[in-house]
């Protein structure tokens, strides 16, 4: 029996994580994550959870001793945004080197400077290359969902990588939604203990993690690494049937709404997707076979996949909340395109750059785009495929 809630996304976070019960929760402050480390801070104090928490004094530090801990053999989590997860980045690809399931929640934000405090996705996309599993989630339930979720996909032998799960700064982590959670003891079960195979806490089993790694083995271990990136596509899969079998909720790679029979559709992470549904149905009422395809897992990249749930489609466009500044195609575009194009998928593509710095994204704008992708299919052309919306006149 579920249970129903009232719950902002950073409250369903902390809640997931006093669920799991981690070892070690090292965290910094930093708008608009605070609250989770917050919260679940006085679960710490009220002692509901076994958690050793500790209070560092950066974010750098905060993933260090989540590295320290895990690889001493603990389960670790923390939380971080935008500079935060920017001071972290020498630490994020030593965590997924050194090949440990780290679990940390990112609630976007834009990445400084000048100065913002509101969502785009920057951050997430700054590191999208550290070896990092990347979930998304559109609302609440699925920033929860997707935590629980993660300590089987990471910390799973053929994989061993560490994951973060993103949501919206403010759009979802501070606005309360009714949400369903799982029972503890259902969590406490799910989840499992972790027993790592190497760690270094084991007497019987001197090691060294993060050694020195020379011309003559460093490549081969950036391959391993690659491999185990491929081999979370099955676990992913896996731990997401385990899940729905307990919760009834289904994930996959994405969400296809109404994309079976859709002649136009958007590509879109996160919040923006339940916006961007409120348009399909708009558009389906008056005719128009729009769709959508939500992506929820971004690292590893569902190739294979996103390129045929898109093939039948005359026009597509791929929404990024943030930009590359490379004057060709922002990061989901670009991913989504060279999928595409791998899989001899031949579609016409625009991309589009939305919500920089938490600029209001209106079904008003995302209607316009779908007019965009009409007179594409109607003229067979897309003269410019990196184009904005929501951006004053001029850029002013």
């Amino acid at each position: 029996m579920s249970i129903r809630e009232r719950l902002s996304g950073n409250e369903a976070s902390a809640i997931a994580m006093k669920q799991i019960n981690p070892d070690v929760v090292a965290a910094f402050p930093i708008t608009p994550s605070t609250e989770i480390p917050q919260y679940f801070s006085t679960f710490v104090s009220n002692g509901q959870v076994d958690t050793e928490f500790v209070a560092v004094e950066s974010e750098h530090s905060a993933m260090s001793a989540c590295i320290g801990a895990e690889a001493a053999g603990a389960r670790a989590m923390t939380a971080t945004s935008a500079n935060g997860l920017s001071f972290m980045w020498e630490m994020l690809y030593i965590a997924s080197s050194s090949r440990l399931p780290i679990v940390l929640t990112l609630v976007n934000r834009a990445v400084s400077g000048p100065l913002n405090i509101h969502n785009d996705h920057s951050d997430a996309m700054g590191v999208r290359d550290a070896g990092w599993i990347m979930l998304f989630s559109e609302n609440n339930q699925e920033a929860y969902d997707n935590l629980i979720m993660a300590h089987q996909i990471a910390e799973h032998k053929d994989v061993m990588l560490p994951l973060m799960v993103c949501q919206d700064g403010f759009i979802t982590s501070h606005s309360i939604e009714n949400i369903e959670l799982i029972e503890d003891e259902k969590v406490k079960e799910f989840v499992g203990k972790y027993k790592p195979e190497h760690y270094l806490l084991n007497h019987d089993e001197p090691i060294a993690v993060g050694p020195m790694d020379v011309q003559a083995y460093l490549f081969e271990h950036k391959y391993q690494q690659a491999e185990a990136m491929k081999n979370a596509k099955k676990v992913i899969l896996e731990v997401a049937d385990k899940f729905e079998k307990l919760t009834g909720r289904k994930y996959g790679f994405f969400e296809e709404y109404k994309l079976d029979d859709a002649e136009i559709a958007i590509v879109c992470m996160n919040s923006t997707a339940g916006t961007t549904k409120a348009v399909v149905d708009d558009l389906r009422a008056k005719g128009v076979k729009a769709g959508l395809l939500k992506l929820r897992v971004y690292r590893p990249f569902p190739v294979e996949e996103v390129a045929k749930a898109l093939s039948h489609l005359k026009a597509v466009a791929i929404l990024d909340k943030a930009d590359s500044l490379n004057g060709a195609g922002a990061p989901l575009f670009t991913d989504v395109t060279s999928a595409m194009y791998t899989q001899n998928v031949h579609v016409p593509a625009v991309n589009y750059i939305y919500g920089i710095g938490g600029r209001d994204t209106t079904t008003k704008e995302l209607a316009g785009v779908f007019e965009d992708l009409q007179e594409i299919v109607k003229t067979g052309k897309v003269d410019n495929p990196y184009r904005y919306f929501g951006l004053r006149k001029g850029g002013k």
